[in-house]
């Protein structure tokens, strides 16, 4: 598929291709933007071709898995442009991913082959976790480049940064409440959570605390059960989550499933969860659920805290836990900012908040040049 004709393909900056035979490594890495800084967004590690196995032969899966890929990355570093930027970030945006099983390839060799791609790019990006990576596979790749955090036990490093996203995420659930359903309190409110990982479960401890009614589910069952002690939960299908009768639903697993099948079937009267990418059609679903009077929470606006919390890492300042709390929890005011212009506008949340971004960067954009050309 090429890429500058991929639909999720905007002006990036660079996009490279990696591959290391010995290791097996194969892998992507987007930079949609550095005009507000180093490029910043996590790593990915993901087995693309997986779901197109079960109904296609092996080589067109597997095409279809790169297409699947490319597609993914280049999605994803552009929300890391726009959640920087809407965060108050000295970050611009990127991404990469990395292609196969993480627990068949993703050995200490394969990290160390793709921290050598990380350090041939001289810090425009700086690679983080995500889906499928840890910490401790980072501090791998870590011996080899020197632009990556998000790490334990090291100067300046700020370790896993899922809870902050899930303290971020449940800011964001409560600005909407307030804002859709007047409530200053979610005590009793319905929550069904999609996905309950290290953030999604670490939401549902939140929540509890707060007194909301909890649903979950997640395709691991060791999840499930973890989540199960936090406290009482409800535990629902895979394909019957979007559709519990609750106030808010959070999809906090992978993207793509808020499409024009699930949106009917949903009976929350908000979505605010940490997953990205959760409309399958950006311009598409965000104005089918505005239709349906369901407010979105821009999910690259609402799942900011982890990048928040690593900011400081990437510039080597110290930073105390109170003071990337403080800034955690102003998603919850930005959140509100973009709700209330979708209502004087009668415009979509997610137009809303992609407009808000896009002006931010193309003001760094135009401020580097002038700079340049002094």
């Amino acid at each position: 598929m090429p890429v500058f004709d991929s639909r999720s393909f905007k002006n990036h900056e660079q996009v490279v291709f990696c591959a290391d035979e010995a290791s097996g490594l194969k892998a992507i890495i987007a930079i949609h933007s550095t005009a507000l800084g180093p490029a910043t967004g996590g790593t990915r590690f993901w087995d693309y071709a997986a779901a197109h196995r079960k109904i296609a032969p092996h080589d067109i899966a597997e095409k279809r898995g790169e297409e699947d890929a490319i597609y993914d990355v280049l999605r994803l570093s552009r929300g890391m442009s726009f959640k920087n930027a809407l965060a108050g970030l000295r970050l611009g945006g990127g991404k990469s991913v990395i292609i196969g099983d993480p627990k068949e390839i993703g050995n200490d060799d394969l990290m160390r082959a793709f921290g050598r791609y990380i350090q041939r790019l001289s810090g425009s990006y700086y690679a983080a976790e995500d889906v499928g990576t840890s910490p401790a596979m980072l501090a791998v790749a870590s011996q080899c480049t020197e632009y990556v955090c998000g790490l334990d036990d090291v100067e300046f490093g700020t370790g896993d940064p899922s809870p902050h996203t899930a303290l971020g995420v449940f800011t964001g659930i409560q600005a909407a409440v307030k804002h859709k359903l007047g409530k200053d309190s979610l005590d009793g409110i319905r929550v069904a959570v999609q996905g309950v990982g290290n953030v999604g479960r670490s939401l549902v401890g939140h929540l509890l605390g707060a007194g909301a009614v909890v649903s979950i589910t997640d395709i691991v069952d060791a999840n499930i059960e973890a989540t199960k002690k936090l406290g009482p939960v409800e535990t629902v299908s895979l394909d019957g989550i979007h559709a519990v009768d609750c106030d808010v639903f959070a999809p906090c697993a992978l993207g793509g499933g808020l499409n024009r099948k699930t949106i009917p079937e949903i009976k929350a009267s908000i979505i605010a969860g940490a997953a990205n990418n959760q409309l399958e059609c950006e311009g598409v679903e965000d104005k089918d659920l505005q239709n349906r009077g369901i407010l979105y929470a821009p999910d690259y606006v609402i799942n900011a805290g982890g990048i928040i919390s690593i900011e400081m890492e990437v510039y080597s300042e110290k930073t105390e836990d109170d003071e990337r709390r403080a800034k955690v929890l102003r998603i919850g005011d930005t959140l509100g900012r973009i709700f209330k212009a979708s209502d004087n506008e009668g415009r979509p949340t997610g137009i809303i908040a992609n407009d808000m971004a896009e002006h931010i960067i193309q003001r760094a954009k135009q401020a580097k040049l002038a700079n340049a050309a002094e």
